[in-house]
């Protein structure tokens, strides 16, 4: 705010608008779906790929949702045109250092990369030296490679690392049922405890 005010540019924008932007999605699945949704009306234009697109593996309609699909082979060209990369992709052993130097080679220099599946997508010094080297703008990820995470890993003192602790996902409505559950739960204990009756307590199959 000090340096915004000593520069007179209290009120100009900060960052980066997605308007416009291209985006692209690895892994197609029931998550990448809700995110391609989520990002349609910000006027973006988005790529995505999956494994298999026959109609019984993809449960929405994708017109005007995806404006360029394609499988796995297809990757290392899709992301030539993205300015944001978003992995989705489920953790197995051919995904496991998926997104790595050859791949982040390929993005545009200044890209983002979201990751929010399994920490072990990206190989970390690929993510690391491209961080370092000023050609991927910024890193956004909900899972670490490791968890509990090292609070001294070098890729979390950058300036443009953004972590949550696996809970980006979580929403009001989640946190609220949540706390509720947990609540519930908790005085069920006690009551166990002090041979106390259950109340408000309904018993199904």
């Amino acid at each position: 705010m000090d340096t915004a005010v000593i520069q007179k540019d209290l009120g100009l924008p900060v960052g980066e608008a997605i308007f416009g932007k291209t985006i692209l999605i690895l892994g197609f699945g029931a998550i990448g779906m809700e995110i391609a949704k989520r990002l349609r009306p910000f006027g973006v234009k988005i790529l995505a790929t999956k494994r298999n697109w026959s109609s019984n593996t993809v449960s929405c309609d994708l017109d005007g949702l995806v404006d360029k699909k394609g499988g796995p082979e297809d990757m290392y060209e899709l992301v030539q045109e993205a300015d944001i990369v978003i992995t989705c992709m489920t953790l197995n052993n051919e995904s496991v250092g998926i997104v790595d130097h050859k791949f982040l080679s390929a993005l545009k220099r200044g890209s983002y990369l979201i990751n929010i599946a399994r920490g072990r997508l990206r190989d970390y010094t690929a993510v690391f030296n491209h961080l370092e080297s000023g050609h991927l703008g910024g890193l956004g990820i909900d899972v670490a490679w490791t968890e509990p995470f090292d609070p001294e890993d070098p890729i979390l003192k950058s300036p443009n690392v953004i972590i949550t602790p696996h809970v980006a996902g979580i929403t009001e409505l989640v946190c609220t049922c949540f706390f509720a559950i947990h609540r519930v739960v908790g005085d069920v204990a006690l009551k166990l405890h002090a041979g106390e009756p259950f109340t408000e307590i309904e018993f199904v199959n």
